[in-house]
Parts: structure tokens; sequence; C-alpha cells
């Protein structure tokens, strides 16, 4: 399977990269930003990122990890295991530092980790859309809560359908069901073009819903800043 998505990075943290990485829908193409959005530098001590900080503990995973931006902070207080189905950035992981950088789908906990195995989980990325359905996001987080401990918490990301910006994400599509929305894509990098992926975007309320049964409780919801409210982060903790 191609990997232009997670080579494009790694080229860029090794100072060879020479094309960009393109993400497109149809005829609709926007350059990805690589240095802002992956190498920007994590500071707990301001706005969202204090927020972030507040609801994890260790044993922390990092769930699609990306560069390690967030592990290479939170391995220093404790012990944070960093999954990434790119076999290209578990290597960038590696390279800048992340202690514990595996290759790994967030979507095969229950084979991957041993019940209770850590105290928090972070997923950050709005890769939480992969879930598919809300039935797939319901069993997503039932998988989560079996390997975390029952005090557990978890920050998860998305978009909210419900935000009239959302419409504007290169790849979104409308769905009639109120908080549901559906978005396409794929990224493309010096002549290798990855799957398309197929995203659902949740509202807060339907991840609410979707939690129901699973052990969880959706604690606290923010939203980004500088027009980009249309991005939540949840805080979840066990019930």
């Amino acid at each position: 399977m191609t990997d232009a998505f997670g080579r494009a990075i790694r080229d860029h943290h090794r100072g060879e990269r020479t094309e960009p990485l393109l993400h497109r829908d149809g005829c609709e193409t926007v350059e990805h930003p690589i240095e802002s959005y992956y190498f920007a530098d994590f500071d707990p001590s301001t706005g969202l990122h204090e927020w972030l900080s507040s609801w994890l503990q260790g044993p922390l995973v990092d769930l699609g990890a990306g560069t390690g931006r967030h592990a290479l902070h939170f391995q220093r207080r404790f012990e944070t295991v960093a999954i990434e189905p790119s076999p290209a950035l578990v290597e960038t992981m590696r390279e800048r530092g992340v202690d514990d950088a595996r290759e790994g789908d967030m979507f095969a906990l229950r084979e991957t980790f041993a019940r209770d195995r850590f105290r928090s989980a972070l997923s950050n990325g709005t890769q939480l859309g992969l879930a598919g359905s809300m039935r797939g996001l319901s069993a997503f987080l039932g998988d989560l809560a079996y390997v975390t401990t029952p005090d557990a918490t978890a920050v998860v990301d998305c978009y909210d359908p419900d935000h009239p910006a959302t419409a504007d994400l290169i790849g979104y599509r409308h769905d009639p069901t109120p908080g549901l929305a559906h978005r396409v894509m794929y990224f493309e990098y010096d002549g290798d073009r990855d799957p398309i992926y197929q995203l659902r975007l949740f509202s807060p309320d339907r991840l609410r819903e979707a939690a129901i049964g699973t052990g969880w409780t959706v604690a606290d919801v923010v939203r980004g800043d500088d027009g980009n409210a249309y991005h939540y982060r949840a805080a979840l903790r066990k019930e």
C-alpha cells in the first residue's frame, strides 16, 4: 500500500521533500500544510494545550500519533505509547526521539493491548472519523474502554457538522441527519496517491450518543479559536 502522506512528512522532516503534499477531492486540490500542522511546538502552559494536558495521565496511548508532537512532551512525564499506521511516520517519530513508537491501528485496540493497559488516551487529528458510522464509533469507544483502566480519561477531536464553516472543508459531503456529515478525500505526493479516505463527521451531541453503553461519558468540549470553532476536542471519562 502506498504511504504518500507519511512519506511527504518524513521527507520534510529529513529536509528531502521537493514536491508538495496535495490534498485532493475530485478536481479540487490544495497543498496540505506540513510544518504548521505537524512540527509546531506543543506548549502545555497555553490555551487549548493546557486544557488537553489537564485531561491526560499515564500510562498514555497516543492514537494516530503523527510526528510524535504530543508524545515527545508527555513521555517526559509518564509512559507514553505512540501508535501510527504509517511506517514512514513511525520512522519519523523514532528519529525525533519518541521512545515507544509503534506501527498500529487505533481500530484494533483489543487485538493489540491487554485489558486496563492505559490510564488515558489521546486521538488528535480528526481520525476519529475513520470509525465510519455511529455504530463504528460506539465500537471504537468500547474497545478503548477495554484497554483503559476504570478511572481512565481520553481526549478525541472532530469537525462539527452543525457548524456552518465545516461545509468549507475540502471533501465535505452534506448529510440530512442532524449532527452528521461525510468527508471524502485523498493525499498525493511525488507520483504516489493514497487510497481514498471516507470519514464520518460527528457533532458533540452525536459523540455523546455514541458513547452510551461504552463505559465513557463526554465530560467537556472545547472549540478551536482563531476562526477554527468548527473543530472541537472532547474530554471523555469513565462512568
